[in-house]
């Protein structure tokens, strides 16, 4: 039998690669190379364990790059505007992973990108963890290497973390301090991009060279709240805030997450029928809040 076809998936102990790292692995069509910066930690030996070839590299270090991508097929690239905070270092780290990619001949990388919102809005918008993706976006297509980029939507995930509902003033409702004024808002669990990564992977004439929005579905922030007051039993209801009085909310990063949300006011191009094409058991708001009731009512 000829030797399987070497993908080297980036951040693969983390959210997004370690979907697309355990899709592959259950998958067996290619054979995966896992990059993390940590090689024994327990997500590493993990993915070890399940057949993976787990490799040290760091965005910062070219040699290292250079070692995980030499002799593959392809690769999932995914950078991390939060580790540093910096639109430019992000963009620099791109632009090195880009051409190692074009200078070894990798034949498909899937990047996690997303739009150039400075660009698209004529200067009046930076959402720089949204800006620098946009920009490597614009350099694989430069240089001619042959990508497929996957953007994202809002992360359920986040209904858990940093985006969960707020206590009300009277302590005894909560609400969903999200400033999208009723318009629908694209969503989907990060869990659910790895399938539709492997699909892209297996049809590259089909993909290579588009830029794919990925979401489960849109729906209003009322229609997250009433949802979530459904599951968990708990009144939940949208705070109707707009994003011009989220923007001064006290915690940090909140005039980027404000210029986000504009940008999605803008309703950017998010295709749910793709979506479910990709990856069919690409699960509802509903479904994923039911999977994870313990861990949200928890949050609360």
């Amino acid at each position: 039998m000829a030797a399987r076809k070497i993908i080297t998936v980036f951040g693969a102990t983390g959210a997004q690669g370690g979907s697309v790292a355990n899709s592959l692995l259950m998958d067996r069509t290619f054979a995966v190379r896992a990059v993390t910066r940590d090689t024994s930690k327990p997500a590493a030996l993990k993915l070890k364990e399940a057949g993976a070839e787990v490799v040290s590299a760091d965005l910062d270090n070219e040699k290292s790059l250079e070692s995980a991508l030499s002799g593959v097929y392809g690769a999932f690239v995914v950078t991390n505007f939060w580790d540093h905070f910096s639109k430019e270092k992000e963009v620099q780290q791109g632009k090195v992973i880009v051409d190692l990619c074009k200078r070894l001949g990798l034949q498909h990388v899937v990047y996690s990108g997303l739009e150039n919102v400075n660009k698209l809005s004529g200067g009046k918008l930076d959402v720089l963890h949204f800006d620098g993706k946009g920009k490597v976006e614009e350099y694989f297509q430069e240089k001619s290497c042959p990508m497929t980029s996957v953007r994202l939507a809002f992360y359920f995930e986040n209904f858990l973390t940093n985006s969960k509902p707020q206590k009300s003033k009277d302590g005894k409702s909560y609400e969903l301090v999200i400033p999208m004024c009723d318009v629908p808002m694209d969503g989907i669990s990060v869990a659910d991009l790895g399938p539709a990564v492997l699909s892209i992977l297996k049809n590259p004439k089909e993909y290579i060279g588009k830029l794919i929005g990925l979401s489960a579905e849109k729906l209003t922030v009322a229609q997250y709240a009433d949802i979530m007051s459904k599951v968990s039993c708990k009144t939940i209801k949208d705070a109707k805030i707009p994003p011009e009085v989220y923007e001064k909310l006290p915690f940090p990063g909140a005039q980027e997450m404000a210029n986000m949300f504009k940008f999605y006011l803008m309703v950017p191009d998010r295709d749910v029928a793709l979506t479910h094409k990709l990856n069919p058991n690409t699960k509802s708001f509903k479904q994923f809040l039911k999977e994870n009731k313990e861990a949200f009512i928890k949050a609360l």
